[in-house]
């Protein structure tokens, strides 16, 4: 592990912390400090989503020491938040890595971000919620062939937080010179191919490992050892 670094893992808004569980557990037992904060939102705060999540993970992370690194690591949905994220955290950040995440563009949706990867899909997407349907909807039979462990399958359905229009639709904000470290990419699943290919464009270190979305929950010895691997080719440039 890096010195006075801390991984701080990030979970999709869409599921739950859960996601990182098995991945901390690895990170900790080789000496290292990890924070997997819940992000958090109410309905009735009529700020928009990202910044009450980018305020969970600044309560997640307040007992740091304010000279503490951070590499900020995101999966899935979390992937667009990491610049708010960053500015949050108001710690040095050593690093981004996404893994089977969306890269952020300043002031997209998610529903932007989602036209990139497959612009009829998501127009499908979008009259859905228009509809007043909310996603995602998962069931235990849903994620079988991803998630093979039933408990861990009957945890990840129990988090599912489904979400309508306004969490899809809503701008978030890239600062001015985003990113300011070091970039990599862990992709899992085909629904990425278009982040991948942007990372590997950017120059971003970036890693294929073949498995599910949700990979880091049927190998979390595997890729934990990518996530080292990624950061430590970050900070050797």
């Amino acid at each position: 592990m890096l010195e006075n670094t801390t991984y701080v893992l990030i979970h999709s808004p869409l599921v739950g912390p859960l996601t990182w569980r098995l991945v901390q557990r690895e990170l900790v037992n080789q000496s290292g400090e990890v924070v997997c904060p819940a992000l958090k939102d109410r309905g009735d705060d009529e700020r928009p989503f990202w910044k009450q999540h980018a305020e969970s993970l600044a309560q997640g992370l307040a007992r740091l020491p304010p000279d503490r690194r951070v590499i900020l690591v995101a999966h899935s949905g979390a992937g667009p938040l990491l610049p708010v994220m960053a500015q949050a955290a108001a710690l040095p950040v050593a690093g981004y890595v996404f893994v089977d995440a969306g890269i952020p563009r300043p002031q997209a949706s998610r529903l932007d971000l989602m036209r990139l990867q497959d612009q009829p899909w998501t127009e499908a997407f979008y009259q859905a919620l228009l509809q007043g349907d909310r996603y995602p909807t998962w069931r235990e039979e849903d994620l079988r062939s991803v998630i093979p462990d039933a408990d861990l399958r009957q945890q990840v359905v129990a988090e599912v937080n489904p979400r309508a229009l306004p969490f899809f639709a809503e701008p978030i904000p890239v600062f001015a010179g985003w990113p300011d470290a070091p970039c990599a990419y862990i992709k899992f699943s085909s629904s990425y191919d278009w982040d991948y290919r942007e990372a590997r464009r950017a120059g971003w270190y970036a890693r294929e490992v073949s498995g599910g979305h949700f990979h880091m929950l049927v190998d979390a010895a595997g890729v934990t050892a990518v996530l080292l691997q990624a950061v430590q080719a970050l900070e050797s440039g």
